[in-house]
């Protein structure tokens, strides 16, 4: 068993993964302000909610889009578990082509879903990450990544609707009634939950057609529970898409060359 962590720029992903299965999946914010200690007990604090002796686990991944705390993560999890932590990105086998401008622009997050979709699906496949931000990455029928799309994440565009508008006030994410609402609140709840579950239906197609072929769709991420449901396509959500692919870019670096 390792510890899988992904850093996010709202959430930090923490669980604990095998070959078997998946042994839990927490979700802590993302601080840039604690330090070492601090996430070595919160860390510290989860395993031992979950019954792990941090010192019995066999090792551990981290992968970040936040460089500013990902040494920090890295060495709050080594100070616990007692040896090295691998750290997604260059240098690291992940098995993943990338058909991009910049590959090594590409986020450590994006690699590791991907890298799991291919393990665990049919391509060619789309993968949905409702987080900060809304990405779509796109792998072909010949299991490359080849591209995708940034979309302003479903908070961030609500947060910005309350603040830019002085009518309009911050709601609680939940699904409006009806499409077409009778209040403020309730018509703001059609906009943002059926607007982006409608957005990402015609972003499919889109993609579908680019693609000459209907992909899988898979769907990770906080936000994708509340979204999701209200698509129209076929969409497969797994949460535990990101630590899957953790385990394995680590089994890959584990073994003898």
């Amino acid at each position: 068993m390792i510890l899988a962590i992904d850093i996010g720029n709202t959430n930090i992903v923490i669980g604990c993964i095998d070959d078997k299965k998946t042994y839990f999946v927490e979700r802590i914010s993302t601080n840039l302000s604690q330090t070492v200690l601090e996430y070595a007990i919160t860390f510290k604090n989860i395993l031992e909610l979950y019954h792990v002796n941090p010192r019995g686990l066999e090792g551990a991944i981290l992968s970040s889009v936040v460089p500013p705390i990902s040494k920090t993560v890295r060495l709050s999890v080594e100070k616990i578990i007692g040896k090295t932590c691998l750290m997604v990105g260059p240098g690291v086998k992940t098995g993943l082509n990338i058909l991009m401008d910049n590959p090594a622009a590409v986020g450590s997050d994006l690699v590791v879903t991907a890298v799991a979709g291919i393990r665990e699906y049919k391509a060619p496949f789309l993968v949905i990450d409702m987080g900060t931000a809304t990405t779509i990455t796109c792998i072909d029928k010949n299991r490359n990544y080849i591209g995708g799309a940034i979309i302003p994440g479903v908070r961030v565009s609500l947060e910005s609707l309350s603040q830019r508008a002085a009518q309009l006030h911050n709601i609680s994410l939940e699904p409006p009634r009806h499409a077409i609402g009778k209040n403020t609140t309730e018509c703001m709840r059609s906009g943002v939950v059926l607007g982006s579950a409608s957005m990402l239906d015609g972003m499919i197609d889109r993609f579908a057609e680019e693609l000459g072929e209907e992909p899988t769709v898979l769907a990770t991420g906080g936000l994708s529970k509340i979204i999701i449901p209200h698509c129209r396509h076929k969409i497969i959500i797994d949460d535990g898409l990101l630590l899957k692919g953790l385990w394995i870019i680590y089994t890959k670096n584990q073994q003898n060359p």
